[in-house]
Parts: structure tokens; sequence; C-alpha cells
């Protein structure tokens, strides 16, 4: 990501109660027969979340301005925790170092982007993952385990693992991660209505994805 990106977190005990998940662009173009032709004009997903059902005191609220603020609104994007999506593998498990295949190696490539697939019978998806959680990603070598630091680095700005040997030819290369989601605000103006909000009302807090 670029400087107008800030690594850190947005509040996690907002974000939990968040909702939102992933969107797609499709052009649907019905013919005079009835049948219809689909167009996918987007090529990856994005995901758009509305923290605003998180905040369930002024306390919340007020880290969520004081975040908003340091942010410069929608200027600068910053990490986001899925709760639902948001591991290499279901959201009660793990990760394991066979979770996701990310490559095969060739004997000369020492570099390997952390990607997640979804789906796999008919047309599996697979997702650029560029904010792995720091410390939790953990890769295999034809199912064995690499050691961190030793056999391999994790950027968890990028989401590139690098080896510090190129693997073999031919051997599969899979990893297992906690990440997050780099997003930014979808607004420029926090318009809270502290009486609304004393009875119950919840503030719309949209953040949309930062696709590379």
């Amino acid at each position: 990501m670029p400087a107008d990106f800030h690594e850190i977190r947005f509040p996690l005990d907002v974000a939990l109660e968040a909702t939102g998940g992933p969107e797609w662009r499709t052009d649907i173009v019905v013919l005079g027969s009835g049948r219809e032709h689909r167009n996918a004009r987007w090529a990856r997903s994005r995901r758009r979340y509305d923290a605003g059902y998180g905040v369930k005191s002024l306390d919340a609220l007020a880290a969520v301005v004081a975040f908003f603020e340091e942010r410069r609104g929608r200027l600068y994007g910053f990490r986001w925790h899925d709760r639902l999506d948001g591991k290499s593998c279901a959201p009660s498990a793990t990760p394991s170092p066979n979770d996701q295949a990310i490559g095969s190696g060739d004997g000369t490539a020492r570099i390997f982007q952390l990607v997640k697939s979804y789906g796999a019978a008919h047309a599996p998806y697979r997702r650029v993952i560029a904010k792995p959680v720091d410390g939790t990603v953990r890769v295999a070598l034809a199912g064995t385990e690499q050691i961190a630091g030793r056999d391999f680095t994790c950027d968890p700005t990028t989401g590139q693992v690098t080896f510090t040997a190129p693997p073999a030819a031919g051997v599969p290369v899979t990893a297992g991660f906690a990440f997050d989601v780099p997003v930014r605000f979808d607004i420029d103006q926090l318009d809270v209505d502290l009486a609304a909000f004393t009875a119950g009302a919840i503030p719309k807090i949209p953040l949309v994805e930062l696709l590379d």
C-alpha cells in the first residue's frame, strides 16, 4: 500500500459487531426472447462494511471519532478485522500451514504472494491477501512446515512470503494465516445525532475495501 495507508487496525470491539461482506458488479442484458447475458465488470470482489452496528456506548463512539479524525475521513486507509472472513481456514479453526495453496516451486522463484481460494468445483476465486496479521503466517513445502525467520519471512504489509532458498521445481507451497482487510472510510463527514444515539439509533459508518 502507498503512503496514504496507515498500518493500524480499526477498534476491534467495534469491528466485531459490524455488518458487511463482498460485492461484485455484474451487467445483465435481457434479450427480446427473455434470455439474458451476464457480464462481470469486476475481476475482483470488493468488500463493504458498516461499522455503526458495533458502536454501543459513548466511549466507543468517541474512539471511532478519534480514529476518523486521524484518518482525515477518506484520506488514509487502515486495517479492518472481518470476523467472518479473517483466516485462511474456518472462523472457529486455527490456521494450518497446509490451508491454502499459494504456488509451486520452480527452483528459481523465492517470493510467493499469499492468496485465499473460495470454492473449488466450478469457478474457484483466488483472492490476494495483502495484510496478514504479523506472526500468524505458517508455511509448508510439500506438507512439511517451514520455520519462520529461518526458512522464510512474510511481509505483513504486502503478504509476500520470501524463502531463504527457492523451493525445488514442482514442490507445492502452502500457507495458513490470519489477515485483515485494507479499507478506508467511505464518508468525509461523520454525522452523529447524540439525542438519537442515546435513544438507540445506530450511526452509519460506511467502509470500503481498498484494492491494489
